[in-house]
């Protein structure tokens, strides 16, 4: 679950302050936790049992359902992809011995917020958000698209679930997963805005610049070793991410073939193609920001919110209660208008440069 979205939660506490961004984590994660409750519930119910996600809207919406959401997966995967490589290549300059030298992301920034904090280095974070222009109000809502694509993990829900022994167990890895993730985005977050303060970039890896800017007072082999701990990270994570991107874009342009894993010319062709094209993107798409706006408004709230909060209105196997729909009807509802204002407030800041 702990992907890319980790490295702009800081900036996320730059545009909302402290308080309301721990707020809003805890928030996420209460609804990922629904929603992923939701699609459990629905999976081996009535007759006809539905074992993926895809399986489950289509149950629900027909194959209409199943093609939104292989495009959802497809988009939202794709660009943690391009986020990825954009974030590996700003270590094109730092040395590979570093490697050997490298330490787990967290605990490296933690102890250094730590260390700081107690030598009174520490910048003053803002505890409530900031607002100084009429824009600012509409601004506050681009931060939650970065904490929800944080918490997207729902696709893999179901693969997860059929690996292990007891399928019961899995609402429990859930769970503990969410408090996990939770902490962690929490701690780096906070950690990284008292670091940085309002110079916090939108990729908190380039704040580790060696070469200077808010970086530039920490320390070359500290800079180095942050920087290739999670560079290591992404690159151990990011096989499991093409792989689901791989299965999505397989089932859309394939719906009836055989399975891809029995087709060496289709497994190899789709993957040197979305591969090439995520390496392009992520020459031409710089900002990972952006990025997280795009998606995480659109695609991603899909797949967390929208679509498990429609299975439960729609209710085809009729197991949902009244305080179910009311839940599902909130969370759609919350999910519609903050993607809303967060696209408005884009569009208006991308028209007024």
């Amino acid at each position: 679950m702990v992907g890319a979205g980790i490295m702009s939660i800081p900036a996320t506490m730059k545009v909302l302050g402290v308080g309301p961004a721990l707020c809003l984590i805890v928030a996420v994660a209460f609804l990922s936790d629904v929603s992923a409750e939701f699609l459990m519930r629905y999976t081996e119910c009535g007759t006809s049992k539905s074992y993926s996600y895809a399986g489950i809207m289509r149950e629900s919406f027909g194959r209409l359902g199943s093609v939104g959401l292989q495009v959802c997966v497809g988009i939202t995967n794709m660009g943690c992809l391009i986020v990825y490589l954009i974030i590996i290549d700003s270590l094109r300059f730092t040395s590979a011995i570093s490697v050997l030298l490298a330490v787990v992301f967290v605990v490296i920034t933690s102890a250094m917020a730590i260390i700081a904090l107690s030598e009174g280095k520490t910048r003053s974070p803002r505890l409530l958000p900031h607002l100084t222009k009429q824009s600012s109000a509409l601004d506050l809502f681009t931060a939650i698209p970065i904490i929800v694509t944080a918490f997207t993990f729902h696709f893999n829900v179901h693969p997860i679930r059929a690996e292990l022994s007891n399928s019961s167990d899995m609402t429990s890895a859930v769970r503990l997963s969410l408090i996990l993730c939770s902490a962690i985005y929490a701690a780096v977050g906070l950690a990284g805005y008292l670091l940085f303060g309002d110079a916090t970039m939108a990729d908190i890896l380039s704040n580790f610049d060696r070469g200077g800017g808010s970086g530039g007072s920490i320390g070359p082999f500290i800079a180095d070793t942050v920087r290739l701990s999670y560079a290591l990270h992404l690159i151990l994570v990011f096989p499991l991410i093409n792989f689901s991107l791989r299965i999505n874009v397989d089932g859309l342009l394939f719906p009836k073939a055989q399975l891809l894993s029995s087709s060496p010319v289709r497994f190899y062709s789709i993957t040197g193609l979305l591969l090439g094209f995520t390496y392009l993107a992520a020459i031409a798409i710089p900002n990972i920001w952006a990025l997280f706006q795009f998606f995480g408004s659109t695609s991603a709230v899909c797949l967390s919110l929208i679509f498990p909060g429609a299975i439960i209105l729609r209710d085809v196997h009729g197991v949902s209660k009244r305080r179910d729909k009311i839940l599902a009807a909130s969370m759609i509802g919350l999910a519609v208008i903050t993607s809303t204002i967060a696209i408005t407030s884009n569009v208006i800041s991308l028209f007024g440069k």
